[in-house]
């Protein structure tokens, strides 16, 4: 049993690690294993020509025609698979698909290849054209996803049917109110020496957006504030999807009770690329920092403050002492000499 869930895990990395997809700025996408390779690229038409993915803006219930150019480089025939899958933001900040095994509710369920498979001889090229219809009720906003070539080949040495999968990011943005926005939830400080500052960025909107981020440390009135300095963007998130942030801030003074800032700006990208920025989100968390030196100065002077108290009433009650005895005596001189008179 124990052998057999080691055989599944292996395949499972496998299928994840042999999966590209062309983003942008890339060329046309090349996947290869000895004598096998092969290349998927845009197709030119009215929507452009050496597009690095696919990118459209459709009302609900519209569709869009396109077609995807499949090149067979390699030396023997290929027979691919063609599927779409929605996509997903990796925990290294990478956007994958959905394997055809996992279900689909955007992009990848209204995507559809007029052939779902090709067969290629050595260095012929195929176009293969899509459709993608969105339905009348689809939520407004942003979707992610691929369209996916899938090459499936016994790997003698793991006993594991490996597939390779090469595909081209498709991103639709479905007509209607557009509510871009990010929230920062569980936002931690943590003090030992340095600041360490945790939170998760969740997008809450409906909008793919990245976000510029600041983060600072303060004490009480502002005291002493410090700056994490440049913190990397988090990747595009899509809708609903969370990216943890973890960042140090140095050299932080021991105040007392410490403030920490959290501001996100987020940036909407358009169909043509360019970016706009939306109004900062800040989130505020606390954290003490005992500042043993100044307690222990603090703690010094009021032991002198005390002890200074106490002997000043000590030798004030030593001076009345004295002053009374001095009284005393001279009534008593006073008293033996009218006595004295009197005799």
């Amino acid at each position: 049993m124990q052998h057999r869930k080691n055989i599944v895990r292996t395949a499972v990395v496998a299928l994840l690690a042999a999966f590209a997809v062309v983003g942008p700025g890339a060329g046309p996408a090349l996947a290869g294993d000895g004598d096998v390779a092969w290349t998927v690229r845009t197709a030119s038409n009215s929507y452009g020509a050496d597009r690095s993915s696919f990118s459209y803006a459709v009302n609900p219930g519209g569709q869009v025609k396109d077609a995807m150019v499949v090149a067979n480089r390699g030396k023997a025939p290929v027979n691919l698979t063609v599927y779409a899958g929605d996509g997903y933001t990796t925990g290294t900040g990478q956007l994958d698909l959905l394997t055809k095994d996992k279900k689909s509710v955007g992009i990848g369920a209204w995507l559809r290849a007029d052939n779902g498979t090709v067969a290629l001889e050595p260095g012929q090229t195929a176009d293969i054209p899509f459709t993608i219809s969105v339905p009348d009720n689809a939520t407004p906003g942003d979707y992610a996803g691929g369209i996916v070539t899938s090459l499936t080949q016994p790997d003698a040495k793991q006993s594991i049917n490996v597939e390779r999968r090469l595909g081209i990011r498709v991103k639709l943005r479905v007509g209607g109110d557009l509510k871009p926005g990010l929230a920062i939830e569980d936002l931690h400080v943590t003090y030992t020496g340095d600041a360490v500052v945790t939170y998760t960025i969740h997008n809450t909107g409906n909008a793919i957006l990245s976000a510029d981020q600041a983060v600072s440390i303060a004490g009480p009135f502002g005291w002493a504030r410090a700056d994490a300095g440049k913190i990397a963007a988090p990747p595009d998130l899509l809708p609903g999807e969370t990216w943890k942030v973890s960042t140090t801030i140095k050299g932080v003074a021991r105040t007392g009770w410490l403030t920490v800032t959290a501001t996100l700006t987020p940036r909407l990208a358009d169909a043509s690329g360019s970016t706009t920025s939306l109004p900062a989100v800040r989130a505020e968390a606390h954290a003490w920092a005992v500042p043993w030196m100044w307690l222990l100065i603090v703690v010094v002077v009021i032991a002198l403050a005390v002890g200074a108290f106490f002997l000043l009433r000590r030798v004030r009650a030593r001076g009345k002492e004295r002053e009374d005895a001095r009284v005393r005596e001279a009534v008593e001189k006073a008293l033996r000499d009218e006595k004295a008179k009197a005799n």
